[in-house]
């Protein structure tokens, strides 16, 4: 047999000696009828709720109305503290022998007809919305209520992206299976089985609902039943493989809170809500304060003109090998051909090679001429000086061999050598110039120095003993 669903009021009736004036009926299913309403007194338009006329005949309607009257308390207590995200309730009052809870209207578009008109919402939008929820059903839960009926139609969704939860689901254990809102299109779905049931009031009958709500408004499907999935073994399709574009991490939080079983749920709303937050980014590590410090460099002097920077990377040895290897055998012949002809002469050579270590250094720091005009320029000085001495010593070997013809013969021999040693040290000086600069890149004058006086020396070196050997074996 079906009941049938009295409306005891019609529009434009007052109540409460003209307070209220019912405007229209908002809806009605098996706990009762909600109408839109005007305060008169407070010009603001409000939500009357009222049980079913025909539930007065229920045996247990004492019981009923008794739990519609501490719940409606309960809110009216929540509302002192205003939450923005749960419709206040501003009155209980009784009109004849209709009990009536009277609550705030929120404008907007119920999740519902949100997802009808626009298909599936994006995670970025909804996500935020159902946390706003989420925050709002742990207020109720603190205060020792569950709301049982967090169902898309419930939520509203204000212009200015909040949502709120309206329509507590007041007492909805005691009302008919046959007749409960949890059989209607408002809430097909969304509850789970041990509310449809056992009529449930744990908190984890609100997680259910609102991640089966969630479910929804990321697909555009409503859920399998919990009924369907209990009864027949059926298995919840993810979400994830209607709507690819979800994550991972939001595609494990609905199917965990749309758990069958209410001990594999979370337990609470807020560890609900933790599966929701996006994963937070690693704070970078502390920065000691001696890397804080900036060194600060004068820009410019007083004439304008910048102040040159120190070299970089000034401890980085550059060495030119293959000058110091063109130094060391000039040395060696150098060496090799003196020892031949007189042992004294050794030891000028060895003078001869430290001044020119000298002077390859410091040619090297002559920041006014490159190596080469230098080189050259003492190449020539040398062979002025050596010309001077070659002619010199001709003079006097001529004069004193003029009658001995083998001593001419030897004398040209000499001479020959003579311009070798030139010759070589010519490109001596310049090999021990150009070293010079190449070493002053990276080596102090002093340090040049000592480089290029330790190979002269020891090409002087190599060169005497080479004559020692040659003399020995001959």
């Amino acid at each position: 047999m079906v009941l049938e669903v009295f409306i005891p009021w019609t529009d434009g009736q007052r109540l409460q000696g003209g307070k209220y004036v019912i405007d229209k009926v908002l809806g009605q299913g098996g706990f009762g009828i909600t109408y839109k309403a005007l305060h008169v007194e407070l010009e603001q338009t409000v939500v009357i709720k009222t049980p079913n006329e025909y539930l007065s005949h229920d045996p247990e309607y004492d019981k009923y109305i008794e739990r519609f009257i501490q719940e409606g308390r309960t809110l009216a207590l929540l509302s002192q503290d205003p939450h923005p995200h749960i419709v206040g309730v501003i009155d209980l009052f009784k009109e004849g022998s209709v009990h009536c809870l009277v609550m705030g209207f929120v404008p907007g578009e119920n999740l519902f007809e949100a997802v009808r008109r626009r298909g599936t919402l994006p995670e970025a939008e909804i996500v935020p919305c159902i946390r706003q929820i989420g925050e709002a059903l742990m207020v109720v839960h603190q205060a020792g209520l569950v709301h049982r009926d967090a169902h898309p139609g419930n939520i509203m969704l204000r212009s200015n992206g909040k949502a709120v939860l309206i329509d507590f689901g007041i007492a909805k254990e005691l009302i008919p299976r046959t007749l409960s809102s949890t059989s209607s299109e408002g809430n097909h779905g969304f509850a789970p089985y041990e509310q449809i049931t056992r009529g449930s009031r744990e908190p984890t009958v609100d997680i259910y609902c609102l991640a089966a709500t969630l479910y929804y408004g990321v697909t555009g499907q409503p859920p399998t039943t919990s009924l369907v999935r209990k009864l027949d073994n059926t298995y919840l399709t993810p979400p994830r493989l209607i709507n690819v574009s979800i994550s991972d991490r939001l595609n494990r939080a609905i199917l965990k809170g749309m758990a069958l079983e209410p001990k594999d749920r979370p337990q609470s709303m807020q560890a609900w809500l933790v599966m929701l937050e996006a994963p937070k980014a690693t704070p970078p590590p502390p920065v000691d304060r001696v890397h804080r410090k900036e060194v600060v460099r004068p820009k410019a002097k007083l004439n304008s003109e910048a102040i040159p920077e120190k070299p970089a990377n000034k401890s980085l040895r550059i060495i030119p090998w293959r000058w110091l290897v063109g130094v060391l055998f000039s040395y060696l012949l150098i060496g090799y051909f003196l020892a031949a002809s007189n042992p004294p002469y050794i030891a000028w050579a060895w003078v001869g090679a430290w001044v020119g270590a000298w002077v390859g250094a410091w040619v090297g720091a002559w920041a006014g001429l490159g190596a080469w005009a230098v080189a050259w320029a003492v190449a020539w000085a040398v062979a002025w000086s050596v010309a001077w001495y070659v002619a010199w010593y001709v003079a006097w070997y001529v004069a004193w061999y003029v009658a001995v013809a083998c001593a001419v013969a030897w004398s040209v021999a000499w001479y020959v050598a003579v311009a070798w040693y030139v010759a070589w040290s010519v490109a001596w000086y310049v090999a021990v110039a150009w070293a010079g600069e190449k070493l002053q890149k990276s080596f102090s004058k002093l340090h040049t120095f000592l480089i290029l006086a330790s190979t002269s020396s020891l090409g002087l070196g190599l060169g005497w003993l080479g004559q020692q050997v040659h003399r020995f074996i001959i």
